[in-house]
């Protein structure tokens, strides 16, 4: 693995806005970041590849755990959530995607931080922008990335009419990643319409979900967090609506920090998991406390030698904390990489590398590509 300086290309803004990352810089200077590109083996691709479909059939069976062991406190799920979870789940509800964050040397497993199971984002960078900059700037390697082809088959294979794709109004990055995933579907020859969150309603006659135009809403692509949907006036009816969600409700248990605890009891040693508790004072030395429902870095703490040396900012927390070992996150010249393996319908389909000078990944860490030199 390297890690490697370049030279931006001149015309990087107006080339990314084109195909969809509009938001490739912020007040601190670019997102999207093509001043350096990772190489990575092509063991290490696989190795990658390997952990990702491998951590998504352990987070699989731990969620049939705790569904059949009663554990629903220990990820503080809601009453009101669990039986359209259990629906969810019994029902096998199609499920697109998700990523993984994944802590990597190219020595050592590969190892979760954490599975971002419900509503991941940095997909239009993985998926498109940093394909045209590999096409454009290394067209003699090839790339860990299928994610655009894999998300047009899953929606063929999944079928069905018409699909509603939700979003929060003028967000921009959700906007766009909306916006790119309503276009792998119509791809895939579904029909798609877009609203805002705020605009889906409830028609109380006949007891379902409709848009804005009174259509009904049989199928929705929600880029929302599920423990937003219940916190909305419309909770009420999620567990006993006719809508199908994307990502759908079983999801929940996955997209929760509290599994991470979960998958080292039921899988102790693993090669590919870190040591977690959900109870203070069971992990000593060197661990991260990270809130249940905690979003981009947000309230984290790392601990050394028992005690706090540093703490993000963010208004998680209240719904409690699990405590993982700290990660071996490895340093280029201070840069630190978090390596993003998406699965898609179930399968591992690309990477997406995030760094950053903070030994905590944040929404404003850099993403950078990635290339390898075929065999």
């Amino acid at each position: 693995m390297r890690r490697h300086v370049c030279t931006p290309r001149p015309d990087w803004q107006k080339q990314v806005e084109q195909i969809g990352l509009t938001y490739h810089s912020h007040e601190n200077g670019p997102y999207w970041d093509e001043s350096a590109c990772y190489e990575l083996t092509t063991h290490e691709v696989d190795e990658l590849e390997k952990a990702a479909n491998t951590l998504h059939r352990l987070c699989i069976d731990a969620a049939e755990q705790i569904i059949e062991r009663d554990w629903w406190d220990r990820l503080r799920i809601p009453e009101a959530a669990r039986p359209a979870i259990l629906t969810s789940w019994e029902r096998d509800d199609f499920s697109l995607y998700g990523r993984f964050d994944l802590a990597y040397d190219g020595t050592t497993p590969p190892k979760m931080l954490e599975y971002n199971a419900d509503t991941p984002t940095a997909l239009v960078e993985a998926a498109v922008a940093q394909w045209f900059w590999l096409e454009e700037c290394r067209p003699a390697a090839d790339q860990f990335n299928s994610i655009h082809e894999r998300l047009i088959a899953a929606w063929r294979r999944r079928g069905g009419d018409l699909v509603h794709f939700a979003s929060v109004r003028d967000h921009d990055e959700d906007g766009m990643t909306v916006t790119y995933l309503r276009d792998t579907c119509e791809q895939a020859g579904l029909r798609t319409c877009w609203l805002a969150i705020e605009d889906i309603g409830w028609d109380t006659q006949a007891s379902r979900f409709v848009d804005n135009e009174l259509v009904p809403i049989s199928n929705c692509f929600k880029l929302y967090p599920w423990e937003w949907m219940w916190a909305e006036d419309f909770a009420p009816h999620l567990a006993k609506t006719p809508t199908t969600f994307l990502e759908p409700a079983w999801k929940m248990l996955l997209s929760n920090k509290g599994i991470l605890p979960v998958l080292w009891e039921l899988y102790p040693d693993h090669p590919n998991l870190l040591p977690a508790n959900d109870r203070e004072g069971v992990l000593t030395g060197d661990f991260v406390r990270k809130p249940l429902l905690g979003r981009e870095g947000s309230n984290v703490s790392i601990f050394q030698a028992n005690q706090p040396v540093f703490t993000s900012d963010g208004d998680y927390g209240a719904e409690g904390y699990i405590f993982q070992q700290r990660a071996k996150i490895p340093s280029f010249d201070g840069h630190h990489p978090v390596f993003g393996a998406w699965i898609v319908d179930h399968e591992a389909a690309g990477l997406g590398i995030r760094e950053d000078t903070s030994l905590i990944t944040g929404n404003l860490s850099r993403f950078v590509p990635h290339f390898f030199q075929p065999a």
